[in-house]
Parts: C-alpha cells; sequence; structure tokens
C-alpha cells in the first residue's frame, strides 16, 4: 500500500512528513470486503475515515426500502468528518462498493492533532465546504436535468476520479452494477440504461461490465450541460 496515498488527503496538510507518519501509525486500519457495511444511517458516528484503497459510496434508505446514492469515494478522499464538528447519528450508510482500505481515526484523537495543528481545521473545513457544493449540484441537476445529461455528467465525474487515460479514450473502473449506477444518477435502471445505450449507439461510450470508456468526452460534456 503506498502511504502517499493516504497522506495526500486533507486531514495531513500542513503537517510535517514525520508527524503525518505518527498520525497515520495512530490510526486504525480497517479492510473492507466488496458489500460489506462500515456504518449505518442513523448509528452514532465519532469516527472519521480516509480510503486508503478501493472505493466506498455514500447512500441513504427511504422507509419504503429505495435506496439512493450520495456519492462515490475513492483513494485519498475523507468521510465521518460531519459527525467531529457535529456529533450525532450518521447522516448515511457507508458501505465498500469494491474491495477496500481504510483508516479510521476517532474524535478525540482529531481534537488532540487540531489542538497541535489549527491549520488542519481549515482544510477539513474546505473538504466539507467541497462536499457541500458538490450536494447543491447534485440537487440542482436533480431539478434542471434531464437523465440522459446526468448519466453524462456523472460518467465524467467518475472519470475525472477514477479515469484511466487509454489509446482509445478514457477508461472508467466504476465497480458500479447497474443498479447502483442508477441510484447515483436519481433515476431507474431502465431509463438509465437507456441512457447509456444511445450513449454506445453514437459513439461516445463503450460499456464493458463493471467499466465504461469514455470515447467521446467533448460530447458528452456538451450533453452534460
Amino acid at each position: 500500500m503506498d502511504d502517499d496515498v493516504v497522506l495526500s488527503a486533507p486531514l495531513f496538510a500542513t503537517m510535517e512528513r514525520e508527524e503525518t507518519s505518527r498520525l497515520l501509525e495512530s490510526m486504525t486500519q480497517i479492510e473492507l470486503a466488496r458489500g460489506e457495511v462500515l456504518f449505518r444511517e442513523n448509528e452514532r458516528g465519532d469516527r472519521l475515515y480516509v480510503i486508503a484503497e478501493g472505493k466506498i459510496k455514500l447512500g441513504r434508505r427511504s422507509n419504503d426500502g429505495r435506496e439512493n446514492l450520495l456519492s462515490i469515494l475513492g483513494p485519498s478522499e475523507m468521510f465521518g468528518e460531519l459527525s467531529l464538528f457535529d456529533p450525532g447519528p450518521r447522516t448515511a450508510t457507508a458501505s465498500a462498493v469494491s474491495d477496500a482500505v481504510v483508516y479510521e481515526l476517532g474524535h478525540q484523537q482529531l481534537v488532540s492533532w487540531i489542538e497541535l495543528h489549527p491549520g488542519v481545521a481549515t482544510h477539513l473545513l474546505h473538504a466539507l465546504a467541497r462536499r457541500l457544493r458538490r450536494t447543491n449540484e447534485t440537487l440542482a441537476d436533480l431539478v434542471f436535468s434531464d437523465v440522459p445529461g446526468r448519466v453524462a455528467k456523472a460518467l465524467l465525474d467518475l472519470s475525472d476520479r477514477f479515469g484511466e487515460t487509454t489509446d482509445e479514450g478514457m477508461r472508467v473502473a466504476h465497480d458500479l452494477t447497474q443498479e447502483e449506477l442508477a441510484q447515483l444518477v436519481g433515476a431507474s435502471r431502465e431509463t438509465v440504461n437507456k441512457a447509456l445505450a444511445d450513449f454506445a449507439a453514437r459513439g461516445w461510450v463503450r460499456r464493458e461490465g463493471r467499466a465504461v470508456v469514455l470515447l467521446d468526452l467533448d460530447r458528452l460534456e456538451r450533453r452534460a450541460r
């Protein structure tokens, strides 16, 4: 495992290498298998997590059993920090999209480090602000964008974080099932599959199981607007 992936998280910003290594050593490493739940919505939360390997999904479930994915997170990204600034029930369920490794930091440990390194709090607030900005954009998309536009935007967002450039285009190993991708977009699986089939027919994408190759980024970007 590459420690630099973990140490690039906002939690470690402003610290010297020796200090970040000490903090990392004080954190608990947790290995998760695909589908395994790390914590559930409404559980008491007092832990922050940094992803070292794999992908984690954050989702909420309605009373009738429907699920909405709030976000898909990957290496060096954090989650769970909201409960540290505002202790209370978890607002989402976190589970592994693929086999994953995360590092856990408790509330008191974090408070002690912030007291020693006040600048860390600023970077954590920046991370929360980015999360809030992304949430606001998602809400606006649900109101103003049609499903194909939201699918295009979701693919581009996933490519920014998980994409790998190939000779054909940008290959995105998102590891999501068809149902999970639909939950991320906020639409039915049938509607999302129809949009993807249309994109494939136009030569914009090629589907490969739980991955997709983006063949025409320009067209997708225009469709996402």
